[in-house]
This record gives structure tokens, C-alpha cells and sequence, in this order.
């Protein structure tokens, strides 16, 4: 970020504290606050610089923004990959009470989010917000017939002459434009997945009549990953990035001070394929990965610029998360000498914190004081409630099932008892942990659950009936204390049932 952004966002700081200081009401009777939240793609914690000073990879924006707001510690996206988290931030409600069970939707996969259910867009457009999403889509196109006998499971893979495909000849409806975003410009799923399109609002720029072939990962010194299969004509995945930073920054620039809006920003990186532009290329110690980082920041930078220059600095709720862990196993690590994933064990997709554990900074000028750090459990499901919150609105019982307003942890209000008073985690093949206080609970599964092997470690009948970790002593969860706390692992399994039965957390 350019030195005069940063003095200009320390500047609004510096002149909004007061208000904090003398006790007013640092939401209520103001105008409505904007909201920006951006979602990068597998993006760890360790790659920026605000939390690992070791990190091979330079991300200016974003460590300024920390700089300038709160870093969280302990935030956690509420699934080890992509689409159920998407699910979760958007309808504050954790996907595996959904059809998706584990894994992700694909390409042509059937939207998962039904018409009827709230979320973040359609709670903030009752409240006279603009809403866009610009990014990666991934929950689905078009109703899915759920009565159908031979409805597939919402995780399989299906070709785009199957049935059960979206059809993207018609409109993609329901999709995002009726699930609250005024606008949406993107793709469909992760960058790897076909079809290869744009899609604006409910309909693609173009068909995807052209066949691409496949690409092997950087890893095996390919071109960067991604699955051979039907592609629109001028389509090129290396443009994807450059597209969303322009489309955001243009949405941006058309927002007035007569509304507020909300900008949900889903980017397609640092996942794969990793596929820095030019100007990036090289630039980090940490190979490909580290460059699209790099870009990633940029596209950061470039969205904050756009907030100045239209005014829009002083009433606006900046957050940068990812939605899981870095994909950086260990032979990454050792080849690059970098954690992408800090300390953490584990990585993308599995249950260990290095799946789900991230990054999470929010910058609010007159209202998070600059250069703080909260070591608060949140997880990305409690955007919904913290919205309604500061827009003083009580959700209906039934919308954000799951999801807890961390407003009073971003306003520096001291508490006696935490936001949450236990977290559920979900992993890649559907292996679930609770977390609550310092205890982590892995209940019948012994290996990771995701990418890391072994996936499925089956209990003995005479040892642990699964992983129990005490996160303060323990924080890489290397040693297993399952046999040692008993009244432990009784009171998580049992909390952790209620919160499956009950249907709800809160």
C-alpha cells in the first residue's frame, strides 16, 4: 500500500477516537456503515506479514490494514475447504446442516443456498443496502430437483450433459441475484473446475463452446492446475484476478454516500492454479504460491484506494479473511522454508487448525482502535449476526443458526464471558471437532480428514476413541489426551451432539 494511504487511514483513526474516549455511541446514530468483506482462496495465516514476521512473501495492504485495525488470533472458518464455508459466511449457518455433507460443489453443481433462507445480502438489502458479490461463486446455479430418486450427492462430480447439470444456456437462477446481491460478476467454482466462464448477474458473458485441456500443477513443473473441459472462447484463467479487482473497484466507484452497500468479495486466489501476472512473477522468496500472494495483496490495496477515493474511508467495515487454510503441505515448507500455515498442524481441507484456522483483520475507522490483536474464538459464520447487530437488528430464529456477533469484541467492550461458547469444525470428508475454551475435541477419527495422510485412522477398540488437544498447552496438536481427560472428552461429545440435534449453536 502506498505510504499516502496509510497516512491517510491513520489520519480518520487518529480524528474518530475521541468519539470512542467521551462514550458515544460509536454505531448507533450514525449513518449506516458500508461493508467490504473479502474472502481469499486459500490464503494462510502465515503468509502475511502481520502475523508471521518470517514470511517469505511481501503483503503491504494487507499488514498496513492490520496495522490500522484489529488482527484476530483465534478466528476459524467453519470448514477446512471452500464451499461450505462460502455457505456458512453468506447464511450464517454451518453447511453440514445443509445437502452438502463433504466436500464441495463443482461446476455444474445445483445451488445450495435455497431462495427462501437469509443472508448476509438479503438481510442488508431489507435494510436499504446496495449488495454485490464479485468472485468465486461456488455454491451453485439453478434449483436442484430434491425430490428426484436419483438425485446425486451434492459433492459429486457431474458432467454438463448429466441431468442433474446446471444448464448454462438458461438463467442461473436461483443463484446470487436471489440470494440479495443486486449484482454479481465472477465464476462459477475454484479456478480449477470447469466450465471455464464469466458469469454477470444470471447469465454467462459466453457460452463455454471451446474445450481447454488440463494442466498440471506447478509442483510438476506444469503450467498450473486446473481440469481439462469446456471453456468459453476468449476466457483465459490467468486473467481471472486482474477481471475482479477491475469489476469491485468499478462497483465500488459507482456507490454513493446516499446508500450504504455491502461488497462481498470472494477472490479466486492464491488457489490453484497459481497464476501470478507478470508484474508479479518472481517477486517472493516462496515460488509461484508467494507471487500470487503478492497479487492478492495488490488486489487489497487496490480495493482500499477505490473505498478513498470515493469518500467512503471513514463509514466502512473492511474485513480480509481467507476461507481456510493454506494447501502447503510439508514438503512445501521444507522446499520454500515457509509456513503458510504458521505452527499449526496440518493444512487445507484438514481438521488439525492448520485447515481452518486464518487470517482474519478488520479495520474500522472511529470504531476498532488501530494496532490491536484479539485472541477472541470467532469463526466466519458470525458475519451474519454481527451485520444485524450493527445495524441494531435482531435476526428471525430462523437465519443464522450458527452465527454470533463479534461487534462487541471489534468496539473494544470488555466481557465476562466469550462470544462463543464452543465452535464446531468440519473437515474436507466430513469429520467433525468442537473447540471449546482451550479443548479440541476429534471425536472418531485418528488421522486428518483431509488432505494430509493417512485421511482415516479407524479407533482400536483399546485406545483413543479419537483426538482430544489442549490448544493453550498444545497448539500444534501433536499430543493426544483423550485417555487422560475422560470428563473432557464427555462433556465435548455431549455439547457437540446437542449442537448437530438442536439444529442450532445459538
Amino acid at each position: 500500500m502506498p505510504c499516502t494511504t496509510a497516512i491517510r487511514l491513520r489520519t480518520v483513526f487518529c480524528f474518530c477516537i475521541p468519539l470512542l474516549l467521551l462514550g458515544a455511541s460509536p454505531v448507533a446514530a450514525e449513518q449506516p456503515q458500508n461493508i467490504v468483506f473479502i474472502l481469499a482462496d486459500d490464503l494462510g495465516s502465515g503468509d502475511l506479514g502481520c502475523y508471521n514476521p518470517d514470511s517469505k512473501i511481501a503483503t503491504p495492504a494487507i499488514d498496513e490494514l492490520a496495522a490500522e485495525g484489529m488482527l484476530f488470533r483465534d478466528a476459524h472458518s467453519p470448514s477446512s475447504v471452500c464451499s461450505p464455508t462460502r455457505y456458512g459466511v453468506l447464511t450464517g449457518r454451518y453447511a453440514w446442516r445443509s445437502r452438502l455433507k463433504s466436500g464441495v460443489l463443482w461446476g455444474y453443481s445445483r445451488s445450495l443456498i435455497r431462495p427462501e433462507r437469509t443472508t448476509v445480502a438479503s438481510f442488508l438489502k431489507t435494510q436499504d443496502y446496495a449488495t454485490a458479490c464479485v468472485g468465486k461463486w461456488h455454491l451453485g446455479f439453478q434449483a436442484s430437483h430434491l425430490n428426484a430418486p436419483d438425485l446425486p450427492p451434492a459433492n459429486k462430480v457431474i458432467a454438463g450433459d448429466d441431468p442433474h447439470a446446471v444448464d448454462y444456456s438458461k438463467p442461473l437462477t436461483p443463484g446470487p441475484t436471489t440470494v440479495g446481491f443486486d449484482y454479481f460478476f465472477g465464476i462459477p467454482a475454484s479456478l480449477d473446475m470447469d466450465p471455464y466462464v464469466f458469469v454477470e448477474n444470471d447469465r454467462p458473458l459466453e457460452q463455454p463452446t471451446d474445450t481447454v485441456a488440463a494442466s498440471k500443477h506447478r509442483r510438476q513443473e506444469g503450467g498450473g492446475f486446473w481440469r481439462g473441459g469446456p471453456v468459453a472462447p476468449s476466457f483465459r484463467h490467468v486473467d481471472v484476478l486482474p477481471e475482479l479487482a477491475k469489476r469491485a473497484t468499478a462497483w465500488i466507484d459507482k456507490q454513493t454516500a446516499e446508500q450504504p452497500f455491502f461488497l462481498y468479495l470472494p477472490l479466486s486466489a492464491p488457489h490453484t492454479p497459481w497464476l501470478p501476472t507478470d508484474e508479479f512473477r518472481g517477486r517472493s522468496a516462496a515460488g509461484y504460491y508467494g507471487d500470487f500472494v503478492m497479487q492478492v495483496d495488490a488486489v487489497v490495496g487496490a480495493v482500499i484506494r477505490a473505498l478513498e477515493q470515493g469518500g467512503h474511508t471513514e463509514n466502512t467495515l473492511i474485513i480480509v479473511t481467507s476461507d481456510n487454510g493454506s494447501h502447503w503441505p510439508v514438503g512445501d515448507i521444507k522446499k520454500w522454508g515457509h509456513a503458510a500455515n504458521l505452527h499449526y498442524r496440518g493444512q487445507k481441507a484438514d481438521i488439525w487448525d492448520g485447515g481452518h484456522r486464518v487470517p482474519f483483520i478488520a479495520a474500522w475507522p472511529g470504531h476498532i482502535a488501530p494496532g490491536t490483536v484479539s485472541d477472541e474464538t470467532i469463526c466466519l459464520i458470525d458475519l451474519l449476526a454481527t451485520v444485524a447487530a450493527i445495524n441494531d437488528v435482531l435476526l428471525p430464529n430462523d437465519a443464522g443458526e450458527d452465527s454470533f456477533s463479534i461487534l462487541p469484541v471489534l468496539l473494544g467492550e470488555k466481557r465476562e464471558h466469550p462470544i462463543r461458547d464452543s465452535t464446531v469444525h468440519h473437515s474436507a470428508d466430513g469429520t467433525f471437532a468442537i473447540r471449546s475454551g482451550n479443548w479440541k475435541l476429534i471425536p472418531g477419527n485418528l488421522g486428518s480428514g483431509g488432505f494430509t495422510k493417512p485421511r482415516r485412522v479407524k479407533p482400536k477398540p483399546d485406545g483413543p476413541q479419537g483426538q482430544l488437544y489442549n490448544l493453550e498447552k498444545d497448539p500444534s496438536e501433536q499430543h493426544n489426551v483423550w485417555a487422560e481427560h475422560p470428563e473432557v472428552v464427555e462433556r465435548l461429545s455431549a455439547e457437540l451432539q446437542r449442537i448437530q440435534d438442536a439444529g442450532r449453536s445459538r
